[in-house]
């Protein structure tokens, strides 16, 4: 006889596989799960009714989450001139040209969000077999390339997340900390469900998510209605 975890006990005594629960509820079971040495992220997952070979049905777009992720988020700029100033006084990590491509050319990777003005572009090309693959690379259509670089610099900082369907048809996305209050992830939640709805692709008939669940980062998936 295998003999249960205190914590897989307590995951089996609160909750059920076939259970499919409205996010509100889902969160506040999260309450009474054994806690971990660090502060868990909140998640939530999705499997979608879409064609994940059809490009003309990838679901990708942006939302600011109300309450942010709680993740500090290091922020790498790529420019020029008197943006260089803008950058490092909005608070980027990393800010440069040329130089900074270099160094990422040499292995740095020390970030985790890219935001570049358009006039960076065709040098930062050379980089795009480097942070490309880590879905790292700016693009106009998430607005990570633009010259309003201090309003990108403070939504990336307020809880800015980028979301795009993978080769799974699935999108995956931390909605904040198991430390949040209950209100505080239901919100960020609800936020991210409306963002994910607006960016159905024209061509889906039907519902666009079929399956979504929620879980912490060492916890199981308690599946949701959206």
């Amino acid at each position: 006889m295998v003999k249960l975890s205190k914590r897989k006990k307590s995951f089996n005594e609160n909750f059920s596989a076939n259970e499919t629960l409205n996010v509100e509820e889902a969160i506040k079971k999260f309450v009474d799960f054994p806690k971990v040495k660090f502060d868990e992220t909140v998640e939530l997952h999705f499997r979608l009714n879409i064609d994940a070979k059809n490009s003309e049905q990838m679901v990708r777009g942006t939302v600011v989450l109300p309450h942010g992720t709680g993740r500090k988020v290091r922020i790498a700029v790529f420019c020029k001139g008197e943006n260089v100033k803008v950058a490092e006084e909005q608070g980027a990590d990393f800010v440069g040209s040329n130089e900074l491509i270099d160094k990422v050319t040499k292995g740095f990777l020390g970030f985790d969000c890219v935001i570049a003005t358009p006039d960076m572009m065709r040098d930062l090309s050379k980089l795009g077999k480097i942070l490309g693959p880590r879905g790292l690379m700016p693009s106009p259509k998430t607005g990570t390339v633009t010259n309003d670089i201090a309003r990108m610099i403070k939504e990336v900082k307020a809880g800015r997340v980028e979301f795009k369907s993978d080769k799974q048809a699935g999108i995956h996305v931390g909605i904040g900390k198991r430390s949040f209050t209950n209100e505080q992830l239901t919100e960020n939640a609800k936020f991210f469900i409306d963002a994910l709805n607006h960016a159905k692709p024209a061509s889906i008939k039907g519902a666009l998510v079929k399956v979504a669940s929620l879980s912490t980062t060492m916890g199981p998936g308690l599946r949701v209605s959206v």
